[in-house]
């Protein structure tokens, strides 16, 4: 860890009273490592196993996986704060029996809101992992699920089946002049 940073950031508190201190200095602790993936990936899992479960500790997850272009890595985080969201709404434990009558999602309050961001996160991640096919389908979910589009889901489902650009084929022809 960087020796410059001061050691009472460690132990600051955002996530709330529900979240272990120690856990939470897991978090910061992983953060702090961004640099170093071995001891990042270590603190992430020192604060899972002292908040086995805890949204703040699943979304630590998702989120280092995502910063880290991990698309593969980062799609059962999101998944998993799906679960999340759905338990605390009560929702079917499968998103995909999820229905818009279900929760409040016209009105986007926290947890709605959360579940559908999150179930927004888990298709752009199976896209970007290589299952467009999957991804889609979950992105299509949050668009039925939110009509109003207040989470700007329909565009990105757009571009998901619209499938890779002309742009992105070009990658691999880079080097190829001249060789007949």
């Amino acid at each position: 860890m960087n020796a410059i940073l001061d050691e009472s950031w460690l132990d600051r508190r955002y996530y709330g009273g529900d979240l272990p201190p120690e856990a939470e200095r897991a978090l910061h602790v992983a953060a702090a490592s961004w640099h170093d993936p071995a001891a990042a990936e270590a603190a992430l899992d020192e604060a899972a196993a002292l908040a086995p479960g805890h949204r703040a500790v699943l979304l630590a997850r998702y989120k280092y996986h995502f910063y880290r272009c991990q698309p593969a890595a980062a799609a059962p985080w999101a998944l998993a704060c799906v679960r999340d969201a759905a338990r605390a709404l009560n929702l079917p434990p499968d998103w995909r029996a999820v229905r818009p009558g279900d929760a409040r999602f016209d009105e986007l309050e926290a947890e709605p809101r959360f579940f559908l961001f999150a179930l927004k996160a888990y298709g752009y991640m199976l896209a970007r992992a290589g299952d467009a096919a999957a991804g889609a389908e979950v992105l299509a979910q949050v668009v039925a699920l939110d009509p109003a589009d207040a989470t700007a889901t329909r565009r990105l489902l757009a571009l998901v089946q619209a499938g890779p650009s002309a742009d992105d084929d070009d990658e691999g022809d880079e080097g190829d002049e001249g060789e007949d």
